[in-house]
């Protein structure tokens, strides 16, 4: 009787299993192998290749990594992570979150809702606003700035991509520095600030030290977020003369505006290993950090008889 209700137990978590595996399946597994395959061929949208693509094994990967144009979507991309990411969404979050710390009320509860506004709407909408924002003709920050016919997003298409993933992004930073900064115990703040320190040295010495998991996790996640983030494109598509191309957009204007496919399936792969180094290094780095702060193990008692 037991083996049968192990089995029937068994049969009854598979079956809860099932649906997730196949939607897992279905939405995940299947286009990462489909992508994999095409970055093999020389797929296209038209022509001969589309009716009947070939395989060119690595040749796809070797033609991307040595176009200029792929060099330099990577460049931009690695700014663009430090510039919103890492310094943009991180540092702002924590600022905020360490500013509103103490506060209580309708401040608080003002500047968190217009955070989290910004991280709530579509990205279409969001980025609809911007361009309103930064239009030469008549848009608003040259209204408020006295700088008619200024074209910031032609003149400056970087920077003003970093800054609006930065406006868009920090809520997620703001809300996890806030509940991290919920462990830090106000009696240690309070023992430091009556020894003299400075708030620099609360932060460094006090703070960071048990908030550096959440501080780790938080720059791997946005990092990942900006790194694969499309909603840049639209503001700039990318441009003017490839200045704003990150990766994303240099897929989609690869694989859809020049239509190979299978280069565009290539250099997504190229991404998406680069996820994985990102994502390997976090994990070695909390695995690291829990050994070392693993307490030693007392000795369970005494042998003898």
């Amino acid at each position: 009787m037991s083996g049968d209700a192990a089995g029937l137990g068994r049969g009854r978590a598979a079956a809860f299993v099932l649906p997730a595996l196949v939607l897992i399946g279905v939405f995940l597994v299947f286009p990462a192998l489909w992508t994999i395959y095409l970055g093999l061929t020389d797929y296209r949208l038209t022509g001969l290749a589309a009716a009947d693509p070939q395989v060119v094994g690595l040749d796809n990967y070797t033609t991307a990594i040595g176009d200029e144009r792929f060099q330099g979507s990577l460049w931009l991309t690695v700014q663009f992570v430090i510039g919103s990411a890492i310094i943009g969404q991180a540092g702002l979050g924590f600022a905020i979150a360490w500013t509103m710390r103490d506060r209580r009320g309708p401040v608080r509860r003002v500047v968190e809702g217009l955070v989290l506004l910004s991280w709530i709407l579509p990205g279409s909408v969001v980025a609809f606003l911007w361009i309103a924002l930064l239009d030469r003709d008549g848009g608003t920050l040259n209204t408020l700035l006295g700088t008619p016919e200024n074209a910031w997003l032609l003149d400056n298409p970087m920077l003003s991509i970093i800054v609006f993933n930065t406006w868009r992004g920090t809520a997620f930073s703001m809300m996890l520095y806030a509940a991290a900064l919920e462990n830090v115990p106000p009696s240690h703040l309070e023992t430091a600030r009556l020894a003299g320190a400075s708030t620099f040295q609360q932060l460094r010495d006090v703070v960071l030290p048990r908030i550096k998991g959440h501080v780790l996790t938080n720059l791997l996640l946005i990092s990942l977020w900006t790194f694969n983030d499309f909603t840049p494109f639209l503001l700039t598509a990318g441009g003017p003369e490839g200045r704003s191309e990150i990766l994303p957009v240099y897929v989609y204007n690869v694989a859809i505006g020049d239509g190979q496919l299978g280069v565009g399936a290539a250099v997504s792969f190229l991404i998406l290993a680069i996820n994985l180094v990102f994502a390997l290094a976090y994990l070695r780095l909390i695995r690291g950090r829990n050994r070392a702060e693993a307490p030693l193990q007392a000795p369970s008692g005494r042998g003898g008889g």
